[in-house]
């Protein structure tokens, strides 16, 4: 029998036991990862062969979702799947944009996980009942190529994360490999873009958007 092998990224150690409990009841899973920041799940997956990442959306350094586009990018065969507390419709698209099969509350993920990632493996996507209502009025409201609008670009969105999380301008260059004048220019071009002031209306946008945890 062939092992799927796993990669569960949440930054709670008492999650991931219970989430890998769950997933190694099922005789062909292989939790052979895991991973507390985003960063280092992007590491896990690219260090060693993955079949499927289960990412948490809400966690340091980089979030689920920005760990998620970059592994769809540097490994377009990789299956994703989001978890999350967060019944969020927001959270959903761009988890979806961010190139996952499926988006699992972790209130349910006693009952739908498995599944979810079975689906995942098959090319299926797995949606959650309110998620399902979520796209089919984004359709009929939008039509199916409308993509909610984000201000800011990827790049940004890293930019503000790490801010929120108080990290210095410095330590931020050093982790994204940019210069400090450049993460000086993204937080100019953040402030000016959003109409925000200064560090602490910009840790408030990123609780708003869930980037980081209050």
């Amino acid at each position: 029998m062939s092992l799927i092998r796993i990669l569960l990224a949440d930054d709670h150690a008492l999650v991931r036991h219970g989430l890998r409990l769950t997933l190694e009841a099922e005789p062909d899973f292989l939790v052979a990862a895991e991973a507390a920041d985003g960063a280092a799940a992007v590491r896990e997956v690219l260090s060693q062969p993955i079949d499927l990442a289960v990412l948490d959306v809400s966690m340091p350094l980089l979030t689920g979702l920005q760990a998620a586009r970059q592994l769809s990018e540097q490994r377009p065969d990789l299956k994703i799947l989001m978890l999350s507390m967060h019944d969020n419709e927001q959270f959903f698209f761009e988890a979806l944009r961010a190139g996952a099969s499926g988006y699992v509350l972790k209130s349910a993920a006693h009952q739908d996980l498995v599944a979810a990632c079975r689906g995942a493996l098959r090319g299926e996507p797995f949606l959650y009942p309110r998620g399902v209502a979520a796209l089919v009025r984004e359709y009929l409201e939008r039509g199916p190529d409308a993509e909610l609008p984000d201000p800011l670009s990827g790049r940004e969105t890293e930019v503000v994360k790490l801010i929120a999380e108080g990290l210095s301008g410095r330590e931020i260059a050093d982790l994204l490999h940019i210069s400090e004048k450049t993460v000086e220019r993204h937080r100019s071009n953040v402030l000016d873009k959003l109409g925000l002031r200064d560090r602490v209306a910009l840790t408030r946008y990123a609780i708003r958007r869930g980037l980081v945890e209050p």
